[in-house]
């Protein structure tokens, strides 16, 4: 029969160096689980969805699709992270010191990348609303594939450099047993800080106030000539028009982007020391997570080709001969 002291350690055979649990109401711990599972699993499947959608039907893999296609491949990750964070809830982690390091330095990375595709998208949508003649030129998916992959190689070896102290000794910086820290000195986190968060907010905030003030005005002049009933001038107001939907869907991304990641930078920005309690950097978490499960859900509601392509993957008629070749747009 276990005291109520051990009861309360993550490791009760290690009665002088195991950490104590944070204890919480039974009814509420459950609840919590089943919440936070549910969002994971919630996250990693509608993302699983958009790269199943984008990488086997043919018709969608254009340039501005590939930064989604990265984009949900980050989301999905985000989800999985989202089970070892489970984890932690009662304040004990049991998967070792390396598994630890590993979990936290992968978070960074996964963050930083996502960050990074969104100023991609930001500049992709820069160019199709604000250089339209050039845009097929210079926005092309051999460009992209390369600046994506840059964006990935380039979170991995800055966050890598960034974190190699809690790398090369895995739990140098625990108490006790059961916890799960990694330290960054003062100035690794202050260039995380400006490489991360500072730096891309801004070019995304700049770009997108471009992008908002040429869009209104073109869509003001495509009124003014409405009635024009010539094919050509047709079919180059069906061309900006879907550019326009397109430029507003990934608008709404980046908007609710920025909504849920700028309170986890900004506690990070005022520092761990004044987080006011545990159950508001839990929000703050919880938050910056959400937003993976909220992209799939706003490409649902602007796009009709990922509700076409969801259809074809769920009754599993993609396993039909040509299927890739389908007609989605």
């Amino acid at each position: 029969m276990k005291t109520l002291e051990e009861a309360e350690l993550c490791f009760p055979q290690l009665l002088n160096s195991s950490c104590r649990k944070t204890m919480h109401p039974h009814s509420l711990s459950v609840l919590t689980y089943i919440i936070l599972s549910s969002i994971s699993l919630l996250t990693a499947s509608l993302n699983l969805l958009v790269i199943i959608s984008i990488s086997f039907f043919k018709q969608l893999q254009t340039p501005t699709n590939l930064l989604l296609l990265s984009l949900a491949v980050s989301d999905f990750f985000v989800g999985l992270l989202m089970l070892l964070q489970i984890v932690l809830i009662d304040g004990c982690w049991f998967l070792g010191d390396l598994m630890c390091a590993g979990y936290n330095v992968f978070s960074y990375i996964i963050v930083s990348a996502s960050v990074g595709t969104m100023v991609l998208i930001s500049v992709d949508r820069y160019v199709a609303i604000c250089d339209p003649l050039h845009y097929p030129t210079k926005v092309t998916q051999e460009r992209v594939q390369i600046c994506v992959s840059l964006c990935w190689m380039c979170s991995a070896l800055c966050h890598s450099l960034l974190l190699r102290e809690n790398l090369k000794q895995p739990g140098k910086y625990n108490s006790c047993v059961g916890e799960c820290v990694i330290v960054v000195d003062y100035v690794a986190g202050l260039v995380d800080l400006l490489l991360s968060f500072i730096g891309p907010v801004t070019v995304i905030v700049v770009l997108y106030m471009r992008v908002f003030v040429v869009a209104v005005s073109q869509a003001r002049a495509m009124r003014s000539h409405i009635a024009a009933v010539t094919v050509q001038c047709s079919v180059k107001a069906t061309a900006m028009k879907s550019e326009l939907k397109a430029a507003t869907a990934l608008g709404v991304v980046v908007v609710v982007f920025l909504i849920c990641v700028c309170p986890y930078f900004c506690v990070a920005l005022t520092g761990q020391d004044t987080i006011l309690n545990t159950s508001s950097a839990a929000f703050v978490l919880c938050l910056f997570y959400f937003n993976s499960c909220l992209n799939p859900v706003i490409y649902a509601f602007f796009y009709r080709w990922f509700r076409k392509s969801i259809k074809l993957i769920v009754t599993l008629k993609i396993l039909e001969a040509d299927s890739c070749d389908s007609n989605l747009l």
